[in-house]
């Protein structure tokens, strides 16, 4: 008597995996679209997706002074060697400079220059908020808030993995 295979309402777990591989493929396809969709939207302003995070994370009135490499790295959960190659450009453009920090003068803050808050503030403001319309087409105010609870709810989760796995490497 050969087995057959179990329905997804027979097997709860299963209806489990595949909805997980699913959500993460579709999270995997929109992370791409995003770097995708979302360079094209501000490559007349000279930006990438990243540059546009950096911008992002400069621009907010709490680091009006600047931050540290490894803060902002932590902020945008990238390595600080991949951060730097990015700065390393962006300094280059114009866009950011580092200046030392007035805390510990052995350290140094990355802020935006005055042509990066020009090119933030206004050149790519407008195309951003363009690609975010277009992007969120068909979304209520309520869905984008349900949305990003679970999207937070998701990276607490990763984050939490990351921190496990990390610890894991320290003890061997």
């Amino acid at each position: 008597m050969s087995k057959t295979a179990k329905t997804p309402r027979e097997n709860p777990n299963q209806l489990r995996t595949d909805l997980a591989n699913r959500l993460y493929f579709k999270l995997y396809q929109c992370a791409n679209m995003l770097h995708k969709t979302g360079t094209k939207a501000v490559e007349a302003q000279g930006l990438t997706t990243q540059q546009w995070a950096v911008m992002g994370a400069l621009s907010r009135p709490e680091t009006a002074e600047g931050m540290g490499m490894g803060e902002l790295a932590r902020y945008l959960l990238v390595s600080r060697q991949n951060l730097t190659g990015l700065l390393s450009r962006m300094e280059a453009a114009g866009y950011v400079h580092s200046v030392p920090d007035p805390a510990d003068k052995r350290s140094r803050l990355v802020q935006l220059t005055a042509a990066g808050q020009q090119v933030w503030q206004h050149d790519a403001a407008e195309s951003i908020g363009r690609y975010y319309e277009q992007a969120l087409e068909g979304f209520s105010s309520n869905d984008m808030v349900h949305t990003l609870h679970y999207l937070l709810k998701l990276l607490d989760n990763m984050k939490a993995i990351d921190a496990q796995q990390n610890a894991g490497k320290e003890e061997s």
